[in-house]
């Protein structure tokens, strides 16, 4: 329990101060004044406790957070205790700073707190989603259920994130071996054929002269304090910038203009979008407070900014299709099925059954995706490494027609 500092004073008037232990400011406040003190200053002291929680509060990884959310699912629907559960899980995880962390959380239960409290004061190793579905699981006596769902949910965004992440690592390992097989050459190969030019005489054709400027420049310290500095300075901007509304929001915009990967962004924001919520509903959390946390969680600033005004419009009596209507950022597919799902009182399976479609077409496109990626890729090298070695060979072919 936190312990609080107080300032009070008596019935005959005069000034105490001291501390007392509460489950909250509230609860403090009337054990004071059952102990005939009137409270002029009331402050929650930092114990031992806290600082601890603040020191272990640090991000989990996804996976972790996945298996620690199975297995205790697993173990409160079998009916062991929720505190033995806890510390079976403290002691297997495989992260020692998780296992820190469930162990406080477990000591935090012991003393009192719900289970929900207790995972708010780790903010950053359990999401604001995460808590709310724990509590409300506890409120309506459902905790193995939203636990079974949150595992659920966590799957199914761990299975997004590692294909697009295996998509993506391809394109960028292999424009990053063109890049230095390109910046190879022009830095240690064409330096000797530029010897031999010059001694031969003469005018070089355009495309050789272009490739030798190029090699001088990047041989020079100049050239690459330009290029280290400009990429520096660039991706400094586009932090700050992305860190205002403005910012962020038109770089999402530009994103989702992207070719083909634009696209991607588009239905992976839905899915993410429409999963959050359909998880949040079905637990039990109450629309509105859902959809404050799917604009948090949404992932791009220009979904976030739709569900925001919807749930402005569902304030003041209007349905959830209308005003995702008015936003023009959802396909007419996914807000006429949350109308009929809003008429039918079948909103939460609606919004389950879109996540599941865009899964599938995210997948569909991140195959599609890969293997058009690897032959533009590999034209792409045959175009550098062909201007590159036509260059150079272009003088050659013109010395032995003068010799003949």
């Amino acid at each position: 329990m936190p312990t609080f500092t107080y300032t009070a004073r008596n019935r005959a008037g005069a000034r105490v101060r001291s501390t007392i232990v509460a489950d909250n400011r509230d609860q403090a406040a009337m054990r004071l004044s059952a102990q005939g003190l009137t409270p002029e200053k009331l402050v929650e002291t930092k114990t031992h406790s806290a600082m601890k929680i603040a020191r272990l509060n640090r991000r989990v990884k996804s996976h972790h957070l996945l298996v620690f959310t199975r297995q205790l699912s697993t173990i409160v629907s079998s009916g062991l205790p929720l505190m033995q559960g806890l510390d079976i899980l403290a002691e297997q995880a495989e992260d020692p700073n998780f296992a820190k962390i469930i162990a406080a959380i477990s000591e935090e239960v012991e003393s009192g707190e719900t289970f929900s409290d207790s995972l708010r004061k780790f903010t950053r190793a359990f999401p604001e989603l995460y808590v709310s579905m724990v509590r409300a699981g506890e409120a309506g006596g459902d905790l193995d259920g939203v636990l079974e769902q949150l595992a659920n949910y966590l799957e199914a965004s761990e299975e997004l994130r590692r294909r697009i992440r295996s998509a993506m690592t391809y394109p960028v390992v292999a424009f990053s071996m063109i890049i230095m097989i390109a910046a190879g050459l022009i830095i240690f190969v064409v330096p000797q054929f530029a010897g031999i030019f010059e001694q031969m005489g003469g005018k070089l054709p355009r495309p050789t002269q272009i490739l030798i400027d190029i090699s001088h420049a990047l041989r020079t310290w100049q050239a690459w304090a330009v290029l280290i500095g400009g990429a520096g300075g660039l991706t400094m901007f586009l932090r700050v910038y992305g860190k205002t509304p403005s910012g962020k929001y038109t770089l999402d915009s530009l994103k989702l203009r992207v070719p083909i990967f634009g696209m991607l962004g588009r239905k992976v924001a839905i899915s993410r979008v429409t999963r959050t919520l359909s998880t949040l509903t079905r637990s039990g959390v109450a629309i509105l407070q859902a959809m404050e946390i799917v604009e948090r969680t949404a992932g791009n600033e220009v979904y976030a900014k739709a569900i925001r005004e919807a749930e402005e419009s569902v304030r003041s009596g209007e349905t959830l299709a209308e005003p995702l209507v008015r936003a023009q950022v959802f396909p007419a597919m996914v807000t006429r099925m949350i109308a009929v799902g809003e008429k039918t009182g079948a909103l939460e399976t609606m919004l389950a059954k879109i996540a599941d479609f865009y899964d599938s077409e995210v997948r569909a496109t991140v195959d599609a995706l890969t293997s058009l990626i690897e032959p533009l890729l590999i034209g792409l090298m045959g175009v550098v490494v062909g201007f590159i070695v036509l260059a150079l060979f272009m003088p050659i072919f013109t010395m032995t027609q003068l010799v003949q």
